[in-house]
């Protein structure tokens, strides 16, 4: 028993899986508190601050991210070496310029952005991007080389600092936004100290950095970064259209609540893909295109029956999952213009096709085609944006706003699937057939545990 107990938890889905839900959970406790803590204005701030952040750290951490998993997956100890050198160079560089960027825009609109909800980022980001370079190159230099273990150590730290330190604030300290910042950075200085001690970030190797292997990660890069980008701000781009608009901060805090909650659905699909993609890269690099099919039937099928049970839950219980996270104050009659429920109720529907739009995206980058990948997620941004400006400028409502991801998503949906049949049938059948078998042997699984759990009490 304990050998088949072993055997699952070093699985690199298990453990993928767990470390997605360490941040995801932290995060979202962490998220609740922040809701019930700080005033709406100052929670509209961190929201954007947050917002903001991410997306430029896909463009800079973009730039190479999807290059190396996908040719590290293949690659000799020498070429491993170089391809990390020049992963960290790229990413150094990329920080530099941007937080230059970020640094002159703030100095040049000072006075607009000091007015702003967008004034912690300018303020703030600068700092947090350096101090968070090691730690978030370190991911992606593990999950090139499937050391999913050490993934979760760096996310437990990460996450779970954070949160104690919210606690310790909900509790007794009550600190301004600004110092919650400064415990942000803090946290994160922590987290990449120690994968700079444990050498898991990949400077030491710079030095052997080579001319071809940066050629051929900006060569990638050049779109595998506009989709990590444009996917950011299918994400975002809600919320910043909203922050613009006549809507207010109230909008924001509420629309941002009901995407939180709907994170939720994507705990096991960050898990999934992760996995997913060095796999499905390797065997298009090794020419067994059969495999390449056949893995993204497995994973499109299992995450789809998986999230028609999240989706179906989330529907049924929203309004329990908006007082958990924020309490009844966003439920209030002062809020009456927008209703969370109704919101976060369409974006669960969304929750449902995220599987296979996320897995046609993959399954073009594993075979060669960021290209395709980087039309498709133009597409699906341009509908998006398109849709956000009517809703929020022309009906003033946020329930459109939400239906106008589930159109983008399916057209998203239908353009990868149209450039993947190209290289290989995508089946639906095959999607339910393996998603079916994919559960069953997971069944069959949990049997084998529980008769050899069974079979050792009875020793005892």
């Amino acid at each position: 028993m304990n050998a088949i107990f072993l055997k699952i938890i070093k699985e690199d889905n298990f453990l993928s899986l767990a470390g997605n839900i360490v941040i995801a959970a932290m995060g979202f406790m962490g998220f609740a508190l922040l809701a019930r803590v700080l005033e709406i204005n100052a929670f509209a701030q961190w929201v954007l601050f947050i917002s903001g952040g991410s997306l430029v750290e896909m463009l800079r951490f973009g730039i190479t991210n999807n290059g190396l998993v996908r040719f590290l997956s293949g690659a000799s100890k020498n070429d491993r070496d170089q391809l990390i050198g020049s992963n960290a160079l790229v990413s150094l560089i990329a920080t530099v310029l941007i937080v230059i960027i970020i640094v002159a825009i703030r100095h040049v609109f000072n006075a607009s952005i000091s007015e702003s909800g967008y004034v912690l980022f300018f303020t703030w980001y600068p700092v947090l991007a350096f101090v968070n370079l090691p730690w978030n190159n370190a991911l992606v230099v593990l999950q090139a080389k499937m050391e999913y273990g050490k993934i979760l150590i760096i996310k437990t730290i990460n996450s779970g600092l954070f949160f104690f330190f919210l606690v310790l604030n909900s509790l007794w300290l009550e600190l301004s936004i600004e110092w919650l910042v400064s415990g942000l950075i803090v946290v994160n200085l922590i987290s990449s100290t120690v994968c700079i001690l444990k050498n898991w970030d990949g400077f030491k190797l710079i030095l052997k950095t080579k001319k071809a292997t940066t050629k051929m990660l900006l060569n990638f890069g050049k779109y595998s970064t506009f989709t990590l980008i444009g996917t950011n701000l299918l994400r975002n781009a809600d919320v910043i259209i909203i922050s613009i608009s006549p809507l207010g901060n109230a909008a924001v805090a509420l629309f941002s609540i009901a995407l939180k909650l709907t994170e939720l659905q994507q705990i096991p699909l960050r898990s999934f893909t992760a996995t997913a993609f060095p796999k499905m890269s390797k065997a298009s690099l090794e020419g067994r295109i059969k495999d390449v099919q056949h893995l993204f039937h497995v994973y499109s099928g299992a995450l789809t029956y998986l999230f028609i049970f999240m989706s179906l839950f989330t529907f049924i219980f929203a309004e329990e999952f908006v007082m958990l996270i924020s309490g009844d104050q966003y439920l209030s009659p002062n809020y009456s213009d927008f209703n969370i429920v109704t919101l976060v109720r369409i974006l669960t529907v969304y929750g449902v096709l995220l599987p296979i739009d996320r897995m046609t995206g993959i399954g073009l980058d594993s075979i060669n085609k960021p290209n395709i990948n980087a039309l498709k997620v133009l597409i699906m941004l341009t509908t998006n944006i398109i849709g956000d400006l009517i809703a929020v400028y022309l009906f003033e409502s946020l329930n459109l706003v939400a239906l106008s991801t589930l159109v983008f998503t399916c057209i998203g949906i239908g353009i990868g699937s149209f450039f993947l049949n190209q290289q290989f049938k995508i089946s639906l059948a095959a999607i339910v057939k393996n998603g079916n078998r994919f559960y069953k042997n997971l069944w069959v699984k949990a049997q084998v545990i529980c008769n050899a759990f069974e079979i050792s009490n009875s020793k005892i």
